[in-house]
């Protein structure tokens, strides 16, 4: 295969850390990261809503992936950021997702992205598009639409 070939059947992700589990967006999704930015609770929101965010005169909801994977809230840090992704499925266009520190983006191909294993991780794996691997360890890939499902998240609220 040519340099050429390989860089457009290539993909780039944006990788981060909740706890010590790393997880990959793909970049075409990921809008922008924030550091810093004030989130708002909402009462009677889904559990693991954070609350909402004002992203540039929008109000853009914030999930918590600790909670979101079922374990405990993210406890904020000066490496706590939250990830703003674009979603095509669900009422909100733009959804933040909090996330303990960003580490790097990486390109993977096709060949690099294994099926998700039905045990092994920490995220529910509906919740994953595919484990990636990098030189020799593993990522696993979200699929931003299903993380951000809010019927889902109403519906374990609600359970």
């Amino acid at each position: 295969m040519s340099q050429t070939e390989s860089l457009a059947t290539e993909s780039q992700y944006l990788t981060f850390f909740v706890g010590r589990e790393e997880y990959a967006i793909d970049v075409m999704r990921v809008r922008e990261v924030v550091d810093g930015i004030a989130i708002t609770r909402v009462p009677a929101a889904p559990h693991d809503v954070r609350g909402v965010a004002n992203l540039r005169g929008s109000v853009v909801p914030v999930l918590d992936l600790g909670l979101r994977f079922g374990g405990s809230a993210l406890v904020t840090t000066a490496r706590t950021c939250v990830v703003v992704v674009e979603c095509e499925a669900g009422p909100d266009p733009l959804v933040g997702l909090l996330v303990d520190s960003v580490q790097r983006v990486v390109a993977l191909t096709p060949e690099q992205i294994e099926p998700v294993p039905a045990f092994g991780t920490h995220a529910r794996v509906e919740l994953l598009r595919g484990i990636g691997v990098i030189d020799g360890s593993f990522v696993q890939i979200l699929e931003p639409d299903r993380v951000s499902r809010i019927e889902d998240r109403i519906d374990r609220a609600a359970s």
